[in-house]
């Protein structure tokens, strides 16, 4: 070869190695997702691999709201959160709960259940202590959280150990509240309001406080208005605090998901919230769904989130299908997506009544990390979720007449995932 021509060819080579690579990367960047290539923790798409019955937290708390010498502690609730408090202590919310005192069967009406009275008393949140060794103690006084108002409540829903202040060594409990107002159909269980905070003191768990952080008393619709804490998730310096609306209050198969956030030891602090507008994280700025299509794609208005290395995985009880038992899963490599699935995560099993099999329902899927240890273990990563169970009917009075014949209509039953690679 001429050495004109040997010395041409050099150049040519190198850019056809430099064209290889930047083929290669190309590649790449089409099959990695978002938050790869930006150097974060690796995410990757996530499904269940299979799923088991959880039987000692479901049968702790039948033991203990069977428990027939107390008359004013917790014997069954909906709304089932968790956190697990820096002594080892857990400390279990709920939403509507059950006071009281229960019986042995046969009731009155000859139905083989334990069963409450019909004067059993309701009240709209309480707080259940569970001991280091899992055995549930004591209900603290209930309400927990007082009503705002005539004709308002609040339900407990996430929680979180956080600095009482950013940086600082002190710690408290911090609980999202849902902020609602009694009205008619088809808002039979309340109009949303606002999401509220309330601080709780350790280790007494005692009430100091209770600070509103998004009204939304000036949406006119209440189908737009969007309460937050569902879920929360921590990465970074930024807890996320999921939320949704209440579209199934209106028959829509679906509603919308949101994200805002919080610094650290900040969630108190309504100032300190970012909300995700579509684009840009903003205080003043126009929260936009971050999920949901009002069809196949969406959320029930309680669904938890959780984080399994650098892949966010939600879970919601399934839109757009037949009956009230199938949970579904979708994953995301960041809090605001795109969220990918839906996919089937599992079937929720139902109490066995044959007088109430068709109409019960399953819903509120929740995450409890204070279950699933460090949530590793061979066939995947562990995650432990619990579902609540209610009977389906057109008025909250006759949903509180068969859970009072039947006490295990009304109490949580939990469910072990293990979470792999999907396919």
């Amino acid at each position: 070869m001429p050495a004109r021509e040997r010395a041409a060819s050099g150049p040519r080579r190198i850019w056809l190695v430099l064209l290889l690579v930047l083929a290669c990367a190309a590649v790449l960047l089409i099959a990695l997702p978002d938050d790869d290539r930006e150097g974060a923790a690796a995410c990757r798409p996530r499904t269940v691999a299979s799923s088991s019955a959880e039987a000692g937290p479901t049968q702790e708390f039948a033991r203990y709201g069977d428990d027939m010498t107390r008359t004013d502690d917790w014997t069954g609730g909906d709304g089932t959160h968790s956190v697990r408090l820096p002594d080892g202590r857990v400390l279990w919310l709920f939403s509507d709960t059950f006071l009281g005192q229960i019986h042995a069967p046969p009731n009155p009406a000859g139905q083989p259940h334990t069963w409450r009275d019909t004067n059993t008393p309701m009240v709209r949140n309480s707080a259940v202590v569970m001991s280091r060794s899992g055995t549930l103690e004591r209900t603290l006084a209930a309400p927990l959280f007082p009503d705002p108002a005539p004709q308002q409540w609040r339900w407990p829903v996430a929680a979180r150990v956080e600095p009482r202040t950013p940086g600082s060594d002190e710690r408290v409990v911090r609980v999202l509240l849902w902020n609602r107002m009694a009205s008619q159909g088809p808002w039979i269980y309340g109009v949303p309001m606002a999401t509220e905070v309330a601080t709780l003191s350790l280790p007494d768990l005692r009430v100091e406080g209770i600070t509103k952080v998004s009204d939304q008393q000036s949406v006119g619709d209440p189908e737009k208005r969007v309460l937050y804490g569902t879920t929360t998730v921590d990465d970074g310096d930024w807890t996320y605090v999921f939320g949704g609306t209440d579209a199934q209050a209106t028959s829509r198969p679906a509603s919308d998901a949101y994200v805002a956030r919080a610094p650290h030891g900040s969630l108190g602090d309504g100032s300190t919230w970012e909300y995700w507008d579509g684009e840009k994280w903003g205080h003043d700025v126009t929260p936009r769904a971050v999920l949901g299509d009002g069809k196949r794609k969406g959320v029930g208005s309680a669904f938890t989130v959780v984080r399994d290395e650098g892949t966010y995985v939600l879970f919601t009880m399934a839109a757009g299908t037949e009956g009230l038992t199938g949970v579904a899963s979708y994953w995301s490599c960041s809090p605001t997506g795109p969220w990918h699935g839906p996919a089937k995560a599992f079937e929720a099993t139902l109490p066995k009544d044959s007088a109430a099999r068709q109409d019960t329902a399953a819903y509120n899927p929740q995450a409890h990390p204070a279950l699933a240890g460090d949530g590793s273990g061979a066939g995947g990563s562990r995650v432990v979720l619990s579902y609540d169970v209610n009977w389906l009917n057109a008025t909250p009075a006759n949903a509180q007449a068969n859970v009072t014949r039947n006490v295990s209509l009304y109490r949580p039953r939990f469910v072990s995932l293990r979470l792999a690679a999907a396919r």
